[in-house]
């Protein structure tokens, strides 16, 4: 026969602070009572639901405002990967970039996140751009770029377009243009 009680905690899967619920009488007696998670439903702890319920507001009204505070942060953020590539110069990388190096290169910029927020459906493993996904609570959203580019490939890139530019620009200095 199921027991009421009156959440003083929120609890994964079973409800917030201020939630009366039904739950296994050892459940109660063996968990929630003892870790003070949680009061019998009796007339007189049905008046405290009140004050729970204020508490839980309050908090919640906490929670949403420093995630979008977050959120703004993160809508802001570039992190750079710096990865190595095959000589042939393909978009493979060697390795890749995990849910736990964006963590960490966040951390690094001052920016706390757990790594269960971030939506990335596999590794990252091609250069390029990618937009990650950060889920944070209160249900709001943020997107960031993460960047994955390789440095020899970078400097061969702009050894070509230097030369390029240098034949298109004409003749070199200190040489004598014919006009005519």
């Amino acid at each position: 026969m199921p027991v009421e009680v009156i959440l003083k905690k929120p609890i994964a899967g079973l409800g917030a602070e201020s939630d009366i619920v039904k739950v296994k009488p050892g459940f109660a007696r063996n968990y929630l009572l003892p870790r003070d998670l949680a009061v019998p439903a009796t007339r007189a702890s049905k008046k405290q639901v009140e004050s729970l319920q204020r508490l839980r507001a309050e908090r919640e009204a906490a929670e949403l405002n420093a995630a979008q505070e977050l959120a703004g942060r993160l809508n802001k953020v570039t992190l750079t990967f710096q990865m190595q590539t095959a000589e042939g110069g393909g978009h493979k990388i060697f390795g890749s970039v995990t849910a736990a190096d964006i963590i960490e290169r966040l951390a690094g910029s001052g920016i706390e996140l757990d790594k269960k927020h971030i939506e990335l459906g596999r590794p990252l493993k091609e250069l390029g751009e990618h937009s990650i996904s950060v889920h944070l609570p209160q249900g709001v959203q943020a997107k960031f770029s993460v960047v994955l580019t390789n440095p020899q490939a970078a400097a061969v890139q702009e050894e070509a377009e230097e030369s390029a530019g240098r034949k298109k620009k004409g003749p070199a200095r200190g040489s004598k243009a014919k006009t005519e």
